[in-house]
């Protein structure tokens, strides 16, 4: 995968937040709920949580935020993050993760999209396993908001400036999830058939299908949302 591929998404992205940044008025949205109100156990795992600072908070540009470390502190616990933004616009926008793990040393081993787990049809999230200094994890990442869970930066960009365009709303969140991978490994593993990546993707999937709802009862509502 080339440099240029990897940025194109968030280069569109940022092109759209530009052109509807001067559309028409765009609504800043308040939760229904503190986002801080997703689960504290899932799985049967209690969590922490973790305080992003002031700086990278500005970095990010989200109104809101939780990041939570499930299970046991270890090199085997899981992380969840959702960020949310009240409204998009330019420099104030979701970084696509895409875009942000390789800058941090991880290295995209396998990427694929796949249905979210009880999910209505249509929802899908982006899965990735990464891996850096002989440690793998595996990623679920999604869009989320205005009535709809989204993997694809391209789909999230076109509705973006039509919501921005029709109902002056541009409010979404970002959701992440970022599992460990079983042992040490190389570049050679890099399957998601791998068997314990399975072991981590089988625990993802349940954590993706907890996680979505709790989203969507935090996120304003929209009126697909009673559908």
């Amino acid at each position: 995968m080339s440099r240029a591929s990897l940025f194109l998404p968030s280069l569109v992205l940022g092109v759209g937040v530009l052109l509807i940044s001067g559309m028409r008025e765009q609504y800043a949205m308040s939760p229904r709920e503190p986002i801080t109100s997703i689960p504290t156990v899932m799985q049967g795992f209690a969590s922490r949580d973790t305080i992003v600072s002031e700086e990278e908070r500005r970095v990010a540009g989200m109104s809101d935020y939780v990041m939570r470390t499930f299970g046991p502190d270890s090199a085997f616990a899981f992380s969840v993050y959702v960020g949310y933004y009240d409204r998009q616009v330019q420099g104030r926008s979701i970084h696509s993760p895409k875009n942000c793990l390789p800058g941090a040393g991880w290295d995209i081993l396998a990427s694929e999209r796949i249905p979210l787990p009880g999910a209505a049809a249509g929802s899908r999230v982006t899965r990735v396993l990464l891996a850096n200094k002989g440690m793998r994890v595996l990623v679920y990442y999604w869009y989320q908001g205005r009535g709809r869970v989204e993997a694809s930066e391209y789909r999230v960009k076109w509705d973006l400036m039509r919501d921005a365009a029709l109902h002056g709303r541009t409010e979404e969140a970002l959701v992440r999830i970022v599992m460990p991978v079983e042992g040490r490994t190389s570049r050679e593993v890099a399957s998601f058939a791998d068997a314990s990546v399975v072991r981590a993707d089988s625990l993802a999937r349940r954590i993706a299908g907890e996680l979505s709802p709790a989203v969507t009862r935090a996120l304003p509502a929209w009126p697909s949302d009673a559908n």
